[in-house]
């Protein structure tokens, strides 16, 4: 299986990939470990600011809001 190139520095993985949700869990399958991860919002960020994004936004873009 192929996996998100910055999987081991990502915020998002690394604190929702244990999650219950099953958005979170649908993500992390299609985004970080599936088809989509060359769309994903979080990538586009860092690429674009040098930084990585908050490690609640999600590949899409969206904020997970607690």
């Amino acid at each position: 299986m192929v996996e998100c190139e910055l999987l081991p520095k990502c915020g998002f993985f690394s604190k929702y990939q244990d999650s219950k949700q099953a958005a979170c869990s649908g993500f992390i399958a299609m985004y970080c470990k599936g088809p989509k991860m060359d769309e994903c919002k979080r990538k586009a960020y860092r690429k674009e600011n040098g930084v990585a994004p908050s490690d609640d936004m999600m590949p899409t873009g969206s904020m997970i809001v607690n």
